[in-house]
């Protein structure tokens, strides 16, 4: 990020701001999305993460630091989405039916099982793995983002990784009794 729109942002410039937002909300957004798995509550957790950021920018000590901050209060947003909704909704795709290869549909499967997977983890460790996977941060990094020690960040990193494996683990056993009976 660039600490002279986050210094001009500090001082007030709006137009510097819209620049950094800009920059940030379709991460923000994917982000959000994947660890609260609804588009609704990831689009509010943006929106709250984004105005969070306006109104704290003022108070932020070193611009270098602008990323790693911005996403603690993406993560907060999250959380504070995820605790007025704990409704399930699902993740449906519309698939063209005019792909049968079964390399696809063998891609759709394995990306369908990795997603059930995912949705049986807690929200604290599906917030470390999208951290740690999908935005690419080290486990410093995370530790930053969250304000957790970096023992608690690989814990949860480690736990999920396995919830993950024992899930699709018992996914391929049920399907492998289904396909016996």
């Amino acid at each position: 990020m660039d600490t002279d729109l986050v210094t001009r942002a500090q001082r007030g410039d709006t137009e510097a701001f819209a620049i950094l937002a800009s920059a940030c909300a379709d991460r923000f957004l994917a982000t959000s999305r994947r660890i609260l798995r609804d588009l609704a509550l990831a689009e509010d957790a943006t929106q709250q993460a984004l105005i969070a950021i306006w109104r704290d920018i003022p108070q932020l000590r070193d611009p270098a630091r602008f990323e790693a901050w911005s996403y603690r209060l993406l993560v907060r947003a999250c959380y504070a989405e995820g605790r007025k909704s704990r409704a399930w909704a699902p993740n449906l795709r519309l698939l063209s039916s005019d792909e049968p290869a079964a390399d696809v549909l063998g891609s759709v499967i394995d990306r369908d099982r990795l997603d059930r997977a995912f949705a049986r983890l807690s929200f604290d460790h599906r917030t470390v793995i999208v951290l740690q996977h999908y935005l690419d941060l080290t486990l410093a990094e995370i530790t930053e983002v969250l304000g957790i020690p970096k023992g608690t960040v690989a814990s949860r990193a480690h736990h999920a990784m396995r919830a993950l494996r024992a899930a699709l683990d018992a996914d391929e056993r049920g399907s492998a009794a289904e396909a016996a009976r």
